[in-house]
């Protein structure tokens, strides 16, 4: 999402790079150019011009230690202001109640009912027993795809598709959720394609009625200060506890993320991307500041590889890899479990440095479906003794995955090679040593 932000970024800081010392013009200079970047990324021009200012005036406040080039403290000072600017810390989800009651709000095409499903199954890793309900009364299909997503991430759905009073079902609701023992509701509402009365008053009137723990304004990203101005208008009638900045995946310029925060005055408290259930995320500001200044966010790298890896499977799989026994069933484990972590662009930008490196790189998650199909379409001896496939099996398994030949000698030889570096590891002794890195769960 950041991209075109963090490549001006960071031209606008190689202009102070080699410098000597800072002086008053190289870092108006400097500045200048990042509030022009703000702006271009559809930042408020007031909240742009209310950054850079103290940017320059911190800048120009400091004195350079020989250790630390202009160039490293003026970035240093950035990243601080936009970790300011998105809030400063973190702020958790309150689920006070019993049941916790979360309200969900937001324009039609936001992305809320993805949203409340993705929540869900959030809520559901923590342990806590959730239970969606479907309160937009005006679109059938609102409570359908709830329903799908439901049974996609395991939480119950409760609905009345023929009630039209959305606080009736949501006061039944919440009867269901104490008789049965839920512990979290999650209240998925009505939206419309602009902000009117009648969705006001309708909002308003649940959130009065229901007293939630928490609700969150759902809000597309996509739609730059458009969003703003809608998130200031809910917050003006609603008063709303935090934000959530969907579709962060698609060609957006970013303003929202960083503008959203200083104008309603409220916390953002989850980003979500793509329509995967697990492409959710709580928001750190530190964390997307680095991003954006291309530093990286390691931290949320291995939480999602905690989240996602199984600490006993990836122990067992460690040891397979020091004997030289991986084989092709552990590689598509792996790889199912890597893809369950996210988009695989936005994994990668969590790498110091690759954000920049993937500039123009189109990274397609469907770039795994060949290689899937191939290995779904040998049978378990193949799998597990690969080089004893012979050209008649290459020739099956090519006619079984859709594939050619070549694409399944390509894959069989990056396979060896890939195992031939791990047993040359593994004798040099730096086998454990990489194995340990790449091990979330430490050794």
């Amino acid at each position: 999402m950041f991209d075109s932000l963090s490549l001006k970024l960071d031209k606008a800081l190689q202009t102070l790079k080699g410098q000597g010392r800072i002086t008053e013009i190289n870092v108006a200079t400097t500045v200048k150019e990042i509030r022009k970047a703000l702006i271009d990324a559809d930042v408020n021009y007031k909240v742009a011009k209310e950054v850079t200012d103290d940017i320059k005036d911190q800048a120009m406040g400091q004195n350079v230690l020989t250790s630390i080039s202009p160039g490293q403290l003026l970035t240093k000072i950035t990243n601080d202001e936009l970790t300011r600017l998105m809030g400063g810390e973190s702020e958790d989800i309150s689920l006070e109640g019993n049941p916790s009651v979360i309200l969900i709000a937001g324009l039609q095409g936001s992305g809320k009912t993805t949203f409340s499903g993705k929540l869900a199954a959030y809520l559901k890793r923590q342990g806590r027993q959730v239970l969606l309900t479907a309160c937009d009364i005006y679109r059938p299909a609102a409570i359908d795809q709830l329903k799908v997503l439901g049974e996609q991430v395991g939480v119950e759905v409760y609905a009345e598709p023929e009630n039209k009073d959305a606080v009736k079902i949501a006061k039944a609701a919440i009867e269901h959720a104490k008789k049965n023992n839920f512990r979290v509701v999650i209240v998925d509402t009505a939206g419309r394609m602009a902000v009117d009365e009648e969705m006001m008053n309708e909002i308003a009137k649940l959130k009065e009625a229901l007293r939630p723990s928490e609700t969150l304004f759902v809000v597309d990203s996509m739609t730059g200060q458009d969003a703003v101005n809608t998130a200031k208008t809910f917050n003006d009638r609603l008063n709303f506890t935090g934000v959530v900045l969907t579709k962060l995946d698609g060609d957006t310029r970013g303003g929202a993320a960083l503008s959203i925060r200083r104008v309603v005055e409220k916390p953002i408290k989850f980003i979500s991307s793509g329509e995967k259930m697990e492409a959710i995320d709580r928001f750190y500001p530190d964390r997307m500041a680095s991003r954006i200044l291309g530093m990286g966010d390691v931290v949320s790298l291995v939480e999602k590889a905690q989240e996602t890896f199984n600490e006993e499977e990836t122990r067992r799989l460690n040891a397979k890899m020091r004997k030289n026994q991986f084989d092709f069933n552990d590689f598509i484990s792996q790889l199912e479990q890597i893809k369950k972590m996210g988009n695989m662009k936005d994994l990668l930008g969590m790498i110091p440095g690759m954000g920049k490196a993937m500039k123009g790189v189109d990274i397609d998650d469907n770039s795994f479906k060949p290689i899937e199909a191939i290995i779904r379409s040998m049978t378990n001896e193949e799998r597990s003794n690969p080089d004893k496939i012979n050209a008649s099996r290459k020739n099956r398994i090519a006619k079984g995955s859709g594939t050619s030949i070549t694409q399944v000698n390509q894959l069989l030889k990056q396979f060896e090679d890939m195992r031939k570096l791990m047993k040359t590891m593994n004798k040099m002794g730096g086998g454990q040593r990489a194995l340990n890195a790449l091990n979330p769960f430490g050794r």
